[in-house]
């Protein structure tokens, strides 16, 4: 690791006591402020890796790069998962925007299109990813999404907020497949009740994994599992025994 890359990260961890908080303010995106804030320092965008989403480019943020931001309240921050996903941790001053496209009374629609705006979910990125595609196309200048994901910024014990911010749902996985023609394309999973949601794309042999991060789920919770070819609802533990091929 170098020593400018060593500086930086010892900027951007610093002490975070009382970061894992119960509630925030009404959310505009924007972090709450903070005493103390890191020095300047160049950041180069062009430098980030990108995840083709439907044709555009969604460049993937290093999490410690969002820190820094965060830190110096230079982004908006937009939770792309369930809006019940979002009640239960988000990052603090996080505003929500469900993927794809940020659901009804979206705050982001009100937002400046020159605006810095880090989306993010815990998967670790594919809604996000989602989401910051629609952004980009809408004409949003600066959209990026946190590489490592809402969990990991957790796991860092980086500010957040929410009902139950000390409990980390058990992952579920969901593997499928469907025909190749939709290589590319997007999987879904859906807990209808709640809101809560998860994606992945399609792989070029037409197989998707959807990792499921639900709250408050049971093995007999219908899930609904839906792809260009085929929408299947069946019980949690049905769908995590096999492939998932169709009705």
């Amino acid at each position: 690791m170098s020593v400018d890359r060593r500086a930086f990260l010892a900027t951007a961890a610093v002490s975070v006591a009382g970061c894992l908080s119960g509630g925030d303010s009404t959310p505009d995106g924007y972090p709450p402020a903070f005493e103390e804030t890191p020095a300047p320092r160049p950041v180069d965008p062009s430098t980030f890796p990108t995840a083709d989403v439907r044709g555009v480019a969604v460049p993937l943020a290093p999490i410690e790069v969002t820190y820094y931001w965060y830190r110096r309240r230079e982004a908006r921050f937009a939770d792309a998962r369930g809006r019940e996903q979002y009640e239960r941790a988000r990052i603090r001053g996080a505003a929500s925007s469900p993927a794809p496209d940020g659901g009804d009374d979206d705050p982001v629609a009100s937002w400046p299109r020159e605006d810095r705006i880090v989306c993010y979910c815990g998967c670790p990125h594919h809604l996000s990813a989602l989401r910051a595609a629609t952004l980009i196309a809408d004409g949003y200048e600066r959209v990026y999404v946190i590489d490592e994901g809402f969990w990991e910024w957790h796991d860092r014990r980086y500010p957040v907020a929410g009902t139950e911010v000390a409990v980390r749902p058990e992952v579920r996985t969901i593997r499928g497949r469907t025909d190749s023609r939709h290589a590319g394309e997007t999987a879904w999973a859906f807990h209808d009740p709640t809101g809560q949601r998860e994606a992945d794309p399609i792989d070029d042999g037409g197989r998707y994994r959807l990792d499921l991060s639900f709250a408050d789920v049971s093995p007999s919770s219908v899930v609904r599992v839906g792809t260009p070819e085929y929408t299947v609802r069946r019980p949690l533990s049905s769908l995590t025994e096999g492939v998932v091929t169709g009705p």
